[in-house]
């Protein structure tokens, strides 16, 4: 048996008893939140199975030694080998082409490397992002031109972009190997020069990526309330003022949001790198798990990769928490 109850849509038929009835209350009585999460339900078990069991099934094999003659992918048992081998430098000489981690050379360490690269682009592409969109968030004439100027070099491919700049700084094709001998003082060959290869390397990164920055935080400035400035105006706030104390404020959350996205790119470099300079002269943490992958190491390379996905699930908490901080304080 069951009763109509009248909503506002017309009669909805409830059930008395039964299996359903209970499972129709239960989901009443739940908070909008809690039938929120319920309907995420089945999007997060399916992004688990695809996410998270290559993330398992790499911990597995980081937990078996390298098979490299035999007809077997992987070798036996070894608990955490793997991992202690990788971080004391034991498998530097051995099975890395570049050591992991090695203080005493930087530019030639894959962790140091990788760690310069995202920092010093990200922080870049931030700052030049932020200004791309305080220019495109202003009323002026040609600034559909200029927002297309602006995105031209996001829609580049990597591989082309990469030869672009290896050509560009390469002696006797490109200019810029000429000026930046004669300006900067580099070498002739700054691409295969560690340091100098990975500063060019950043700068070919911020100059595909900064559009990418200034689209998100373009989006965050238009959704800010215009009427704060004209509150601000009457109150005799400086341009200054208003940046600092309102742009700013209620930017945040959509930069940090963008710095989370490029954060987690820019740890996993490897197309731009192996495209200008290769993975021997600038090194990175995916250079290593490719390199080693490719030669039948899958017990190493499955010990770097889940090193490089641990360090990034770090940084994304980091990012997380920093950003509910900045959410609550507004």
């Amino acid at each position: 048996m069951a009763t109509e109850e009248p909503t506002e849509h017309g009669l909805r038929e409830q059930p008395k008893s039964g299996a359903y009835a209970s499972a129709v209350r239960w989901i009443e009585s739940l908070s909008e939140t809690q039938f929120a999460y319920l309907l995420l339900l089945p999007a997060l078990l399916l992004l688990g199975v695809i996410a998270f069991w290559p993330l398992l099934r790499t911990f597995e094999m980081s937990l078996h030694a390298d098979s490299i003659t035999g007809p077997a992918q992987i070798g036996g048992f070894v608990g955490f080998e793997n991992y202690v081998n990788l971080l004391t430098g034991k498998l530097d000489t051995v099975a890395l082409p570049q050591p992991f981690i090695d203080l005493s050379s930087p530019f030639k360490s894959a962790l140091i490397v990788t760690f310069i690269f995202t920092i010093v682009s990200v922080l870049f592409e931030t700052i030049v992002g932020f200004g791309q969109a305080l220019v495109l968030d202003q009323d002026f004439r040609g600034r559909r031109w200029v927002r297309v100027a602006i995105i031209l070099p996001w829609a580049v491919p990597i591989v082309i972009q990469g030869m672009i700049f290896y050509l560009l700084f390469q002696p006797g094709i490109g200019f810029g190997a000429d000026i930046l001998h004669n300006v900067v003082g580099f070498s002739t060959t700054p691409l295969v020069n560690s340091p100098e290869a990975l500063s060019i390397i950043i700068v070919a990164d911020v100059w595909k990526t900064t559009a990418f920055m200034a689209l998100l935080i373009l989006a965050g400035l238009q959704s800010v309330d215009r009427s704060l400035y004209d509150v601000a105006k009457v109150a005799g706030a400086s341009k200054w003022q208003q940046f600092k104390m309102i742009t700013l404020p209620l930017v945040f959350p959509t930069v940090m949001v963008a710095m989370l996205f490029r954060t987690i790119a820019a740890m996993r470099i490897y197309g731009l790198i192996q495209t200008m300079s290769g993975c021997a002269t600038v090194p990175s943490l995916s250079c290593l798990v490719v390199s080693t992958f490719s030669v039948r190491r899958y017990g190493t390379a499955s010990a770097i990769a889940f090193v490089t996905a641990a360090i990034i699930g770090i940084v994304v908490t980091v990012y997380i928490v920093k950003f509910r901080e900045s959410a609550e304080a507004i």
